[in-house]
């Protein structure tokens, strides 16, 4: 027997609203449940905004006419739950899957899209599936091919933990497999082989020397790093192995292009094959477009650099100014222990809220 149909109230405070949305599990590719109910909460409680379904995502607008429209948009996915549902509420602080990454963020912008019937701006909802899992099924990718009108803004807010603090831009990331090889032979007879994890050290010894370049953009500061993230090698405990393979990650400042980082990985482990198995450009900060600026000032807060790759590169590869804005703790998602604090949903909804009903 199937689960019933949850009821969402969207018009309820968003503190209630992101416990009930940790409270319908939405790991990534099975977002149905939550996207059905938020469907119909939309329908029913929000007759002012045009509604749209495409697979697992919602989009929702209004169409006032007016000179501005303001993006808000969040992924309804969850990391693998880690006993943390249904949430629970301890004093000040909501507890679950997805408080932080990203629940109290769509609650937010949910909530806000449903009450505000006559906001000073235009406003799309964008609440899309499958954002923590490989790009490749991004439902926000998908919402770009099929249906890119949707998606055009002035600026787009992204609902990721920030701690209430506007992050803006994002890094790069670009990740490549370092391969070296050998000879195989008995371990008790070492000297007839050649061994392929010894071959890797220099490729380690490199990485460990490396100086990370930091770089100020928008008033943002920018670090990178180069890091080993996994090795593999080894064929029994006899043996001398033949082959090693290094996985580097390359988290780079978004003034770096996509080849320019590529050249810069290639440049420091010359000398080794390398294979490319990811590759994402960063986003500047954008901080200068008119829209960004008056959603900085209304937050009170100064722009720091995001850390990390978001969907806001998505945005600013459309020419789309794109910052991240959410309640939750960014160190505490994915997290057995992920949590917010109900004060940081309720302040994140004020501010959000006099962002988009002043002119």
């Amino acid at each position: 027997m199937s689960a019933p149909p949850v009821t969402l109230d969207l018009l309820a405070d968003p503190v209630s609203l992101t416990a009930a949305l940790v409270d319908v599990p939405s790991v990534s590719g099975n977002e149905e449940a939550l996207a059905d109910a938020v469907q119909a909460a939309l329908a029913a409680q929000a007759p002012h905004l045009e509604l749209l379904r495409s697979g697992q995502a919602l989009l929702a607008r209004t169409r006032l006419g007016r000179p501005r429209r303001v993006l808000l948009a969040g992924h309804l996915d969850t990391v693998p739950i880690a006993d943390n549902v249904p949430s629970r509420r301890d004093g000040a602080t909501l507890y679950g899957c997805g408080t932080s990454d990203m629940k109290s963020g769509v609650a937010v912008m949910t909530h806000l899209a449903a009450a505000l019937t006559e906001p000073a701006h235009d406003v799309t909802l964008v609440l899309y599936d499958c954002e923590e899992i490989e790009s490749s099924r991004n439902g926000l990718g998908r919402l770009e091919r099929e249906h890119r009108d949707w998606l055009d803004a002035d600026l787009a807010l992204l609902g990721e933990p920030t701690s209430g603090q506007v992050e803006a831009g994002c890094q790069g990331t670009l990740r490549v497999v370092v391969r070296t090889s050998g000879r195989r032979a008995h371990s008790a007879r070492s000297w007839l082989g050649e061994n392929a994890i010894h071959a890797a050290a220099p490729v380690l010894a490199r990485l460990a020397e490396y100086t990370a370049r930091e770089v100020d953009i928008d008033g943002c500061r920018y670090r990178e790093g180069l890091q080993a993230v996994k090795i593999a090698g080894g064929v029994a405990g006899n043996v001398v192995p033949d082959a090693c393979e290094v996985t580097v990650n390359f988290r780079f400042a978004p003034d770096r292009s996509l080849d320019d980082a590529r050249a810069h990985v290639a440049d420091v482990l010359a000398g080794f094959a390398l294979t490319e198995t990811d590759a994402a450009p960063g986003a500047l900060p954008g901080l200068s477009a008119p829209a960004a600026g008056d959603f900085v000032r209304a937050t009170g807060t100064t722009p720091v650099a995001k850390y990390g790759w978001t969907d806001v590169a998505r945005f600013a590869a459309l020419g789309i100014p794109a910052l991240n804005f959410g309640p939750g703790d960014p160190n505490l998602a994915h997290t057995r222990e992920e949590s917010v604090p109900v004060g940081a949903i309720s302040d994140a909804c004020d501010t959000l809220r006099t962002y988009l009903t002043r002119a």
